[in-house]
């Protein structure tokens, strides 16, 4: 069978494993060289080149050096690239990292300063391009605020949906159009691959913190991009450059959290329905972001995106206090940034991860983000409403 014709779940066991047979091996095997032998000078100076320059090894080279190629990466980012329907992936030593490279090759050149970026957006990201310090320059705005702010030095146009912190839903295609010749990168970390491609609706490129579900047992950091080989090959020299290579033991501990991606996706989409529901009938929730609730006007659920994923936050009526006394109070439920792991946590998105935002762009102190683990549902609302109460 073709990989292209494998279903996700058999594609995700499989992906980025096809040379192990012929090594020998079944399990995902770790190369931790930091430097790699050279058959000859004019072979390994070759070799150089192609890696520095942005390409892969060439036949019958050397890897030269782990800064520039590694082969336990490069087996998670063919693994992901399948996943995400993409010619190509570059992963990096974090989320931030990938960003940066993006903003760095498409708004950092030829001319390109200015980027357009959709919020909300994750807190780290946004305060990234509000600081300039990549010396980007940047525009905010809505999705459909798009093209109107396009100018002639545009490199990049930036969204996140499912987005963060309060699940707005954005349609990629209607903002590729609004782009034009401009490429559009998705933040594509809540939803995944099980549930959004984004380079399918017109994106050139889907980003992931691969720290969060990629990984899926909070013990990893990591970034990764997935796009066309040409705008790999624009990423790759900048990782090498400023050293943003993700290490083998992370790569392999990220290609092993795809076999279960899926699995745990879904099952964390269960639980999340089912918690989502429950929170809405409660008097001291003032309001429910979640994408299964109350419909979809824009469309997006069910044709751009497959499920609503596994994220919810909740708007609190006693505002700041309220949230601080629910998250203090949990104890099945993890009082702590991130997301996507096997256990549930929860965090106040204004008092920490979306701290650094603008005033006029800042979550309100009442809303509490939670991120559903593996935990039986039961559990977690009994949790919530110890919390609650």
């Amino acid at each position: 069978m073709e990989d292209s014709a494998m279903m996700l779940d058999t594609l995700a066991v499989h992906a980025g494993r096809e040379d192990l047979n012929a090594l020998g091996v079944h399990a995902l095997p770790i190369d931790l060289s930091t430097t790699n032998p050279l058959a000859d000078v004019l072979s390994g100076g070759d070799s150089y080149e192609a890696l520095a320059s942005g390409g892969t090894v060439p036949a019958g080279g050397s890897a030269v050096y782990a800064r520039l190629w590694n082969p336990t990466v490069a087996r998670f980012e063919s693994g992901l690239a399948q996943l995400e329907h993409a010619q190509a992936a570059v992963a990096f030593a974090s989320g931030m990292a990938a960003l940066s490279a993006a903003l760095l090759a498409f708004a950092g050149a030829d001319g390109k300063r200015h980027v357009v970026a959709v919020r909300p957006l994750y807190g780290g990201t946004d305060h990234l391009l509000a600081t300039g310090l990549l010396g980007t320059e940047v525009t905010f705005c809505s999705p459909d605020e798009v093209s109107g702010a396009i100018r002639g030095d545009t490199g990049l146009v930036l969204l996140e949906t499912p987005a963060n912190p309060t699940l707005e839903l954005v349609s990629i295609a209607a903002v590729v159009e609004q782009a034009g010749a401009v490429p559009v990168l998705v933040d594509n970390t809540f939803a995944t691959p099980v549930l959004q491609n984004p380079l399918d609706h017109g994106a050139a490129m889907s980003m992931h913190s691969a720290t969060k579900y990629l990984g899926g047992h909070g013990d990893v950091i990591g970034g990764v991009i997935a796009c066309s080989e040409e705008h790999a090959s624009r990423l790759r020299p900048i990782r090498a450059i400023t050293g943003a290579v993700l290490h083998p033991l992370a790569a392999y501990l990220l290609h092993r959290g795809l076999a279960t991606l899926p699995l745990r996706v879904r099952a964390q989409q269960a639980t999340a329905g089912r918690i989502a529901e429950w929170l809405a009938t409660q008097p001291g929730v003032a309001e429910v972001y979640y994408p299964g609730l109350g419909g979809d006007p824009s469309g997006v659920l069910g044709s751009q995106l497959a499920g609503p994923g596994a994220m919810i936050a909740v708007r609190l009526h006693g505002g700041a206090a309220a949230a601080e006394r629910l998250t203090s109070a949990v104890r099945v439920f993890t009082h702590a940034v991130s997301l996507g792991g096997v256990d549930s946590l929860i965090e106040s998105p204004s008092a920490l991860t979306h701290r650094p935002v603008a005033a006029d762009a800042k979550p309100d102190a009442g809303i509490v983000r939670m991120s559903i683990g593996l935990e039986h549902p039961h559990d977690l609302i009994a949790d919530l409403a110890r919390g609650l109460a």
